[in-house]
């Protein structure tokens, strides 16, 4: 490389060394560093800085291998967890002969339990035992143990990686043409660099665990939300290292250089400097609105719309700021763009259909739109639509684009039903709460759609634009031998609703155990899904299901209980007496209650208890009676609804776990939990 070639490539990288200490103007040769300013060759510094230069050079060095190191680990550990989610999982073909409906019959009942699915499944219950309770809470919000013991083996990585492969040492060195004045030189300058390369070499990996349309989700079959407290924390990591790196650069430029103020003063003009500031600012404006307080104070909306602009604008701003190191801010922006061109893919196939003219064309979905008035905690809506497009899998969800308020926002939100295809289409049903929001507003629409309508009866309908379906398989590890326990709050009964009609359509096991608890504030919350529970009425003896219901702000009366009517009521006028059992508190919500699922649904009315929690069913005690009384298999427990109980079932489920009895063949203490986790907080 010439002398002006040299100087030329020393001028456009942000050699906070390199400009400072080296002249390349006068060099000889230089020695190119990847990710870095090129070293003139030989040194004609003075001995203090030239030793210092080799430590400099000779730690970044390593840190680029390091850095290789690092995405190499995730490598190999996303290929080893890929494989093994496919290896020792029991084959569909095995059969064994069971009673269904009074018949012998053939169902995909695993028959042999080998070695290697014992290992298997009594790892998961060891995991589940100790891992699936939430972790610290004040500062990890709704999260598992899992996932912290994740982060801390990560960020003890990183620790190590911070620290590795630099002499630490100090160097007194004269400043060149000022006999008497000294710069201090000290291993600082290599760890700020060293810091500051890893926080550049994680960006593609939080831009990675952001993604909706998710490289990791399909290789190790995790749905993309269950990445976002490592998105979040891996960001903060972000914020820490680069403002480590920044204090350590200010420490030297403005005190350990000399002479002073000149120096700093100087150094705080430069152009990758003030580039290096703005990336900065904007990471710190990233990380404050992250934060469950900054959200909370903008909208979710806000948040998510400043979050994409500030991190395009801080990549751009990180490659300003150190531009041999583009290298991890080109993949940042490929993943960035390549999740929106998928969504605008799955989008389209979704949409691109025959119109009414017979052309092909994009046209939204209409969705019929009906209402729950609710105004202690904003209206229910019930969408009901019909789309041309394959089924998806039990537990998926689907993003929601009400064009009629704005085609810029998007919600996400689980279809119901259990998917079949009629007439080459698919029906698709949602219950959304209008709290507020784009939701509040669709109910506001809908209500003046239907203050117009001349016929009180006459559907009304709005446009809607799907995208999806994603999420996990919530099915996906259920067989004929797995008892299910169906729990939710308010509206989370969507997610556990496809489960258990998607059973009504298999073959039935006489063994297996099947059970609905269902918490809402109001008897008259059945109305959003009399259609699906009288669906299940119809097969409530074929499935052995169990309902229980529960009316937390109801308040029962002193009218006889449930076991006192029957004896004194006609048989034909039981069903209708036995629409409503009333208790004080969730003590006896042990007892079973089988629901009719017909006009009149039988629900629990908990609202009088004195003490909150008792407004509530007791899951503490229902979850393991139900696994205790399972005659064979493992159980599955499917949840959705507010944190806290969710919170309270992962310790719930996490104790039915016992791994050394799974080992023994005791697969009732192998207890799964399958929950809609897309909020944290």
């Amino acid at each position: 490389m010439s002398p002006d070639a040299a100087s030329l490539a020393a001028n456009s990288v942000v050699g906070n060394v390199a400009r400072h200490i080296q002249d390349h103007a006068a060099a000889e040769s230089t020695v190119p560093h990847w990710g870095y300013a090129s070293r003139v060759v030989p040194c004609v510094n003075d001995p203090g800085s030239c030793a210092y230069l080799d430590i400099v050079y000779g730690s970044h060095d390593t840190g680029m291998v390091y850095t290789g190191i690092l995405w190499l680990t995730f490598a190999g550990i996303i290929f080893a967890w890929a494989v093994m989610r496919r290896v020792g999982r029991p084959g569909s073909s095995s059969t064994s002969t069971v009673t269904v409906n009074d018949n012998e019959t053939q169902v995909p009942v695993p028959a042999g339990r080998g070695g290697l699915h014992k290992a298997r499944e009594s790892l998961a219950a060891f995991k589940r035992r100790f891992f699936l309770p939430d972790a610290v809470r004040v500062i990890f919000g709704r999260t598992t143990r899992f996932q912290v013991s994740v982060l801390a083996a990560l960020t003890g990585y990183l620790t190590i990686w911070s620290f590795a492969g630099i002499t630490y040492n100090t160097w007194i060195t004269p400043v060149s043409d000022m006999p008497g004045v000294y710069n201090t030189r000290t291993s600082l300058g290599p760890w700020s660099n060293r810091v500051g390369v890893l926080a550049y070499a994680l960006t593609p990996l939080s831009v990675m665990l952001s993604n909706r349309e998710s490289i990791l989700s399909l290789l190790l079959g995790v749905p993309y939300q269950s990445f976002n407290f490592l998105h979040r924390w891996v960001g903060y990591i972000i914020f820490a290292q680069s403002w480590l790196h920044t204090i350590g650069w200010c420490v030297i430029q403005l005190r350990l250089y000399q002479p002073q103020p000149s120096v700093g003063a100087k150094w705080i003009k430069e152009e990758y400097m003030i580039w290096g500031l703005v990336a900065m600012i904007l990471l710190t404006m990233l990380f404050l609105l992250s934060t469950p307080w900054g959200i909370r104070l903008t909208g979710y909306e806000t948040f998510r719309k400043l979050h994409y602009v500030l991190a395009m604008v801080y990549i751009g701003a990180c490659w300003a700021h150190w531009e041999p190191l583009k290298c991890f801010m080109i993949p940042s922006l490929i993943f960035w763009f390549l999740d929106r061109g998928a969504r605008f893919v799955r989008t389209a196939f979704l949409h691109y259909q025959r119109l009414p003219s017979g052309n092909m064309g994009f046209r939204p979905a209409q969705a019929e739109v009906k209402i729950f008035p609710d105004p202690e905690r904003g209206d229910v809506v019930r969408l009901e639509l019909e789309n041309d497009q394959d089924p998806w899998a039990i537990g998926k969800h689907f993003y929601l684009c009400f064009t009629e308020l704005s085609i810029w926002q998007s919600h996400p939100f689980t279809p119901l039903d259990a998917p079949i295809v009629r007439n080459g289409k698919v029906k698709h049903t949602y219950l959304l709460r209008a709290k507020g929001g784009e939701t509040k507003k669709l109910a506001e629409v809908a209500n003046r759609k239907l203050a117009a309508v001349a016929k009180p009866t006459s559907p009304i309908t709005t446009p809607v634009i799907l995208t999806g379906p994603y999420g996990e398989e919530s099915m996906a590890d259920v067989t004929a031998n797995t008892n299910i326990i169906c729990v939710a709050g308010g509206t989370g009964i969507t997610y556990v609703l496809p489960v258990l009609l998607e059973l009504s359509r298999q073959p039935v096991v006489r063994h297996r155990r099947v059970e609905l608890i269902w918490a809402m504030r109001h008897a008259n919350n059945t109305a959003w899904v009399q259609e699906e529970l009288d669906v299940l009425h119809k097969v409530q003896k074929a499935l052995n299901l169990k309902v229980r219901l529960f009316a937390t702000r109801d308040v029962g009366s002193k009218t006889p209980s449930v076991s006192e009517t029957e004896t004194n009521t006609p048989t034909n006028e039981k069903k209708q007496s036995t629409a409503v059992k009333e208790v004080g508190s969730a003590t006896s919500s042990s007892e079973d209650v089988i629901c009719d699922c017909d006009d009149s649904v039988p629900v629990r009315k908990t609202g009088g208890a004195v003490v909150d929690v008792d407004r509530h069913p007791d899951l503490a005690k229902l979850i393991p009676a139900f696994v205790g009384a399972t005659t064979a298999g493992p159980t599955t427990v499917f949840a959705s609804g507010p944190g806290g109980m969710i919170s309270d079932l992962r310790s719930i489920v996490a104790s039915c776990n016992s791994a050394s009895k799974v080992w023994a063949g005791e697969e009732r203490y192998n207890v799964q939990l399958v929950c809609d986790d897309r909020l944290e907080w």
